[in-house]
């Protein structure tokens, strides 16, 4: 007999009750330390002071009018973002899955405006990730996704991740954009290399196409900068947030520049919750937080520390780890023997990560943490790797 809540998760036999920082406690008083943080989605811990209050104050006043009307917090919300990122226009949903649609929607309608409606397809990349959605599933054509939900959404054209050279051959008459992630997390924390990101920006000056950019991981000060794509110091025309956005509220995000968005008028789109009252005042809340003097200077602070602290463990233990991946806080352990037994035996000694493809383990702690919590995540590590059963 199915299962009351549908089965479409493998969960771990583990409920926690309640978290404060970096920690999740479970009903009976076991802590652990949280370095998956919802899958990078609690930037700021749990039960962040700011975000509680911020959202206790709203709730007290309005949860949902719907977007018939003006929400000042969201006007709000999108300002900030316009003044902190190349972007011009924002549109708020509830996903990172909603936010890529919305910006798929927005490459055809430029295209159509401009006067060139056959070009609606879009080039992605091998290993991406860019939600659970058929079109999404379908933009990364990953055969594990697809499988059973086929026929795949026609319009997307798949190239291998960072090859410049057969992505420019994939681009015909009908192509419209490039959509990619500056790191790949899903994918097994690839980074793109920022030559790459920087030669993307080219090709789509070149062709008349436009960048966009999935930050829904790496996004909101995970990588040490607002944005991943900073660091290649280029300009996209549309980006996909989420994940750290909202805290672990959801909240969602497609950002776009004001001739990328020429067509989005209204009744373009819409969402009956995206920008509600009691996410954007989250929202404005974590931006508190995160663009706040000197936060992601810490971020990049201890991101360099974890990063060494991982490279040691590689030397140490070749017979369980093979490499570190990444950049600032959205790290990868690329393992020597199975990743999922990895989590396990680190789910068992208090540590909570979270598995990828290409056998890798994803290191993802809040931005919040402490340099004792980056000792305490690498003991560990070092327990579990030292203690490995020997091979016969």
């Amino acid at each position: 007999m199915i299962d009351a809540l549908m089965p479409t998760y493998a969960r771990a036999e583990l409920a926690f009750e309640r978290g404060e920082g970096p920690y999740l406690y479970t009903a009976e008083g076991r802590r652990f330390l949280d370095f998956a943080s919802g899958i990078a989605v609690n930037a700021l811990g749990h039960s962040h002071p700011h975000l509680v209050e911020a959202v206790g104050a709203q709730a007290q006043k309005l949860w949902h009018v719907s977007n018939l009307y003006r929400i000042p917090e969201a006007e709000r919300l999108a300002q900030r973002l316009v003044e902190a990122t190349f972007a011009d226009t924002v549109f708020f949903t509830n996903s990172g899955a909603e936010a890529i649609e919305c910006g798929v929607k927005l490459v055809r309608k430029y295209h159509d405006v401009t006067g060139h409606p056959e070009r609606y397809r879009v080039i992605t990349c091998s290993g991406a990730f860019h939600g659970r959605t058929l079109t999404t599933i379908s933009a990364a054509a990953n055969p594990k996704y697809l499988e059973g939900f086929t026929p795949a959404v026609e319009g997307f054209d798949n190239v291998a991740f960072g090859n410049l050279n057969e992505l420019r051959a994939a681009i015909t008459p009908e192509t419209g954009a490039i959509l990619v992630e500056p790191i790949q997390g899903e994918g097994g924390i690839r980074p793109a290399d920022l030559d790459y990101l920087r030669a993307l920006r080219q090709v789509c000056d070149e062709f008349g196409l436009l960048l966009f950019l999935d930050e829904v991981q790496c996004g909101v000060g995970r990588t040490g900068r607002f944005f991943a794509h900073e660091w290649a110091e280029i300009r996209p025309d549309v980006m996909a947030v989420a994940k750290g956005l909202g805290g672990g509220f959801p909240v969602g995000a497609c950002l776009a520049t004001e001739a990328a968005a020429a067509g989005m008028t209204a009744g373009s789109h819409g969402s009956t919750f995206g920008g509600n009252p009691l996410a954007m005042a989250v929202g404005n809340a974590v931006l508190d937080v995160v663009l706040a003097e000197g936060f992601l200077e810490r971020v990049e602070t201890l991101a360099a520390e974890l990063r060494a602290g991982l490279e040691g463990l590689v030397q140490r233990h070749p017979g369980v780890l093979a490499e570190v991946r990444g950049a600032g806080l959205m790290l990868g352990l690329r393992c020597t023997v199975p990743n999922g037994e990895v989590v396990a035996r680190l789910r068992e000694g208090g540590l909570l990560t979270v598995p990828a493809a290409d056998n890798v383990v994803r290191i993802l702690p809040p931005l919040i943490i402490e340099a004792q919590q980056v000792e305490e995540a690498l003991g560990i590590l070092e327990r579990t790797c030292a203690g490995w059963p020997k091979a016969a």
